[in-house]
């Protein structure tokens, strides 16, 4: 749904999926004065009704005796696994995540990176941001954090 409303406010409320309580993510887009979002990018989300927050420490691609993946895919594949199993500590899911930072030690990583996000996620924006930086260890390639809401 396209639309330019007068408050530069996007009129497309995403709730989560299924019976989470009254949260509701709400997507501002503004669409003067800005460049625009795209189809996997968000400027900013709104959570109303949230009762819990949980903010996730950076995430690497280590296995369950932390050894790193050796290739990008396979530790962004771990990352998600791992994501997972942290959201689920905390009875919740990847559609809980309303904001999420990428640090990528390659700069040529970041198409990969956004894909396996894009694929996570089922499609659904949220805001994110990528940054190139030197990680601890080496054989780390990508890390990610996020904040989660229910």
């Amino acid at each position: 749904m396209t639309k330019t409303l007068p408050v530069k406010e996007s009129p497309r409320r995403i709730p989560f999926p299924g019976k989470i309580g009254r949260v509701e993510l709400r997507q501002h887009n503004p669409t003067e004065g800005i460049y625009p979002a795209t189809d996997d990018y968000v400027h900013a989300m709104e959570v109303r009704g949230a009762e819990r927050l949980l903010f996730v420490s950076g995430t690497m691609g280590l296995d369950a005796e932390g050894k790193p993946g050796t290739t990008l895919t396979e530790q962004l594949e771990l990352i998600w696994s791992n994501l997972r199993t942290i959201l689920a500590s905390a009875e919740m899911t990847v559609d809980n995540i309303v904001r999420l930072t990428s640090y990528l030690r390659d700069a040529s990583d970041a198409d990969a990176n956004a894909a396996a996000r894009v694929a996570a996620l089922g499609g659904r924006a949220v805001p994110t941001t990528a940054i190139v930086a030197q990680t601890l260890e080496n054989d780390w390639l990508v890390e990610i954090e996020i904040v989660a809401a229910r």
